[in-house]
């Protein structure tokens, strides 16, 4: 790895650092998935970057604002602190192809993660993404990330651009991530 640049653990959030219960944008929404704060703890001791990059079309279709999804940030934030864990940054698409056409940022396409590893000088070869939808993996993948870790119950289930599938989240560290 370059020595100015910088590796990174990506997560996507619904599904990966809380349930995904749908359109989520109050605190009272958020229930943790378990293992969530032991996981970042142990990337962020290890060196890595933490980054959040979601697709939040629920501001596209009017369930939530701009100012909504900020305020749920800044409460997420300042529970990962109350854990010790720095979050670097949370980017998000509030697009939806239907009602705001095609961006670059939604993902499948790379855009959150393209201007992440910008912003932060991030080496993706050296880099990690954890979600839990084929789409996650296939912006990963689109950003040449090179561990794209799917979490999926479903143990068939078809993800060609994941690396690895894991069932919950201490399943990670089993995985060869060197």
């Amino acid at each position: 790895m370059n020595q100015s640049m910088q590796k990174c653990l990506f997560l996507d959030r619904d599904g990966i650092i809380n349930k995904d219960i749908g359109y989520a944008y109050k605190p009272e929404h958020v229930e943790f998935v378990p293992g969530i704060f032991e996981l970042c703890r142990f990337f962020q001791q290890k060196g890595y970057l933490l980054i959040v990059v979601t697709n939040q079309s629920g501001i596209a279709r009017g369930y939530y604002s701009e100012e909504d999804f900020t305020v749920l940030n800044q409460w997420l934030k300042a529970a990962f602190t109350s854990e010790n864990i720095h979050l670097s940054d949370i980017f998000h698409c509030p697009h939806h192809p239907d009602i705001t056409g095609p961006c670059n940022c939604r993902k499948p396409a790379p855009g959150m993660l393209l201007e992440a590893i910008k912003k932060y000088r991030i080496d993706p070869q050296f880099s990690i993404m954890i979600g839990d939808k084929p789409s996650d993996m296939e912006a990963a993948m689109a950003a040449n990330i090179r561990h794209r870790i799917l979490l999926a119950a479903a143990p068939d289930t078809k993800a060609p651009a994941a690396t690895a599938l894991i069932k919950a989240l201490n399943d990670i560290y089993q995985l060869d991530l060197s």
